[in-house]
């Protein structure tokens, strides 16, 4: 019931953004083409993993495997943390036939579908059992590795058919697709599987959801091959030596070649951890607190919900109004600040009302966060090595947000609910102060593209003017 409210919730945001595309200016992107191909891209990149988490492990409940066992799924999660070591041959590596065909990143796109459409289908049809799970979790190995690899083809193409106009509500739509994915895995799954449904059984019900690689194959096939070049997927006529330094080496040189390199690595790293501390500890506390499963579902889920994707929305605009430097820096104290709110929760207690303003407001500010920092990341990847470096920079982004932010529990117990949150503002102050320094000393720059030494027409930083300077092309 939740999960169709969601659906229709998800449905109208998108109708009213659209709608307001035609009356206020900075909302026209999110009617182009591109943006929207990028929704298409965000349904298909949305729907393996919850496929894999969420879908999997009611299904496992369902035919009665131990807990114990469904615990393992947390570990399918890896290859998404990983993916950065195979993303180099994403970039680098042709495709027989299809890369000549249709370009390097829609031939790599059309392949690793293809493959996940079949292990997508033979992971359905592996009728797990306590028995008999080798089967099951071979394939949801190879659906998670996958679909991380497709996770990396689809970011880079993502970035590479956007303007820079366009990438930041091109980043919210695709946002958008991310979550309709999740709901067709998950909401649609389901309901084809179970006999309250259409009764079909778990096997075809995992088959047909598989098809939900089409919206990008449309979209793919509308857009074009993008703006990677054909020389960019070279390697391997010089020697496997050159072919290794250009494929693997090369984008990583890139990158910390430039100005504040690894300052803005480690900006990635703890630019969140304070929103992920928080994030992670609250449904404890809510239960802590005496609150009752329907008061949960309402303001948590209901509520939290359409705050989060409202936010989102707002992502795109918030950097047309500020700029990137500005919308970053706002959108994370914006962030910061929303936890003192649960701090005031904390103090009070169980207050319906005092939930909803602090779960709302802080899901606004973390929907405006989300889209402003991935589109921050999609503009720190050069359009040569797309798809290298921006699975780099999300794989940071994920150890920040779960590692560094591990220790909650432990602060909770020591500080109680009050001193935690308050913590979780102390936390974040070095993400920020590292994000002015950025800025002021010309690593962060207003435009959505950030300095690359390798990219015609972005710009790099002069560090000494403490501003951003046209790039000088480069010979081709």
């Amino acid at each position: 019931m939740q999960l169709g409210l969601d659906s229709a919730i998800l449905v109208g945001v998108i109708l009213l953004v659209v709608g307001l595309a035609f009356v206020i200016p900075s909302f026209a992107p999110y009617r182009k083409p591109m943006p929207i191909v990028a929704f298409l891209l965000g349904i298909s990149s949305g729907f393996p993993l919850t496929l894999l988490i969420g879908t999997m492990a009611y299904w496992l409940s369902k035919v009665g495997v131990d807990k114990s066992a469904i615990g393992f799924a947390i570990g399918l999660t890896t290859p998404y943390t990983l993916k950065f070591l195979w993303a180099p041959l994403v970039d680098k590596l042709p495709i027989p036939i299809l890369t000549r065909v249709f370009g390097q990143r829609r031939g790599w796109l059309f392949f690793i579908q293809a493959l996940l459409v079949i292990a997508i289908w033979q992971l359905g049809a592996s009728n797990p059992t306590n028995g008999n799970l080798a089967p099951f979790a071979i394939c949801a190995i190879i659906v998670a590795f996958l679909s991380a690899t497709q996770d990396i083809v689809i970011d880079a193409y993502r970035i590479e058919i956007l303007t820079d106009a366009e990438l930041p509500h091109g980043t919210a739509m695709n946002q958008f697709g991310y979550r309709t994915g999740n709901l067709i895995a998950g909401v649609g799954t389901i309901a084809l599987a179970s006999p309250e449904g259409l009764g079909l059984g778990w096997a075809a019900a995992y088959g047909f959801t598989a098809l939900a690689v089409l919206p990008a194959v449309i979209g793919a096939l509308f857009a074009g091959p993008g703006r990677f070049h054909p020389a960019h997927a070279r390697g391997g006529e010089h020697g496997f030596g050159a072919w290794l330094n250009e494929t693997v080496i090369s984008p990583f040189r890139e990158f910390l070649g430039r100005h504040g390199a690894v300052l803005i690595l480690l900006f990635v790293l703890i630019y969140k951890v304070g929103d992920a501390m928080g994030q992670g500890m609250l449904n404890p506390m809510i239960v802590e607190l005496g609150f009752t499963d329907t008061e949960f579902v309402a303001i948590n889920k209901g509520v939290g919900f359409v705050a989060l994707i409202i936010g989102s929305a707002c992502g795109a605009p918030f950097i047309a109004w500020l700029g990137m430097g500005r919308a970053l820096l706002i959108s994370g104290l914006l962030m910061m600040f929303s936890n003192l709110l649960f701090a005031v929760l904390a103090s009070v207690g169980h207050s319906p009302l005092m939930l909803a303003i602090a779960v709302g407001t802080e899901n606004f500010t973390s929907g405006i966060g989300l889209t402003v920092f991935v589109t921050y990341l999609s503009g720190l990847s050069s359009l040569a090595y797309t798809a290298t470096q921006f699975a780099l920079l999300s794989s940071f982004a994920a150890v920040g947000r779960t590692w560094l932010a591990a220790p909650g529990g432990y602060v909770a117990e020591q500080l109680g609910w009050v001193g935690f949150w308050l913590f979780t503002v102390v936390i974040a102050v070095p993400g920020m102060l590292l994000l002015w320094m950025l800025w002021r000393r010309g690593f962060v720059v207003q435009t959505v593209r950030q300095p690359s030494t390798e990219d015609e027409g972005h710009e790099v930083a002069d560090p000494e003017a403490g501003q951003a300077i046209p790039a000088v092309p480069r010979s081709t």
